[in-house]
């Protein structure tokens, strides 16, 4: 059964930091590129973050950059996204996703979501 499960959301002031994690189990995780993404309410699902599988390559939203980090450790199958200068607008649901090697529009597998909420 593929998983891919989210964790370290929580509640941060403004400037502070979040470590998220996606743990994926089920396929080849090797194979596979990491993207993270986030919904706010009543907002639409918006790309953040993504790492590719085979140069590692990444990639990141303009409204991201410079605050946010992703990495990857294949040997415990989990993509991390380290967030720092967290904002109030980047309060959201975070989801990871994962598709074949490269970065791209569709993802084959998704997880559960972990809520980020930004106080100012």
């Amino acid at each position: 059964e593929v998983q891919l499960v989210e964790s370290g959301g929580g509640l941060v002031q403004a400037g502070g930091s979040l470590r998220l994690s996606c743990a994926a189990s089920g396929f080849t995780f090797d194979d596979y590129a990491i993207g993270w993404f986030r919904q706010a309410p009543g907002k639409e699902r918006e790309g953040v973050s993504c790492i590719s599988s085979s140069d590692g390559s990444t990639y990141y939203a303009d409204s991201v950059k410079g605050r946010f980090t992703i990495s990857r450790d294949n040997a415990k199958n989990t993509v991390y996204l380290q967030m720092n200068s967290l904002k109030p607008e980047d309060t959201a649901v975070y989801y990871c996703a994962a598709r074949p090697r490269h970065c791209g529009h569709e993802y084959d597998y998704w997880g559960q979501g972990t809520q980020v909420t930004v106080s100012s």
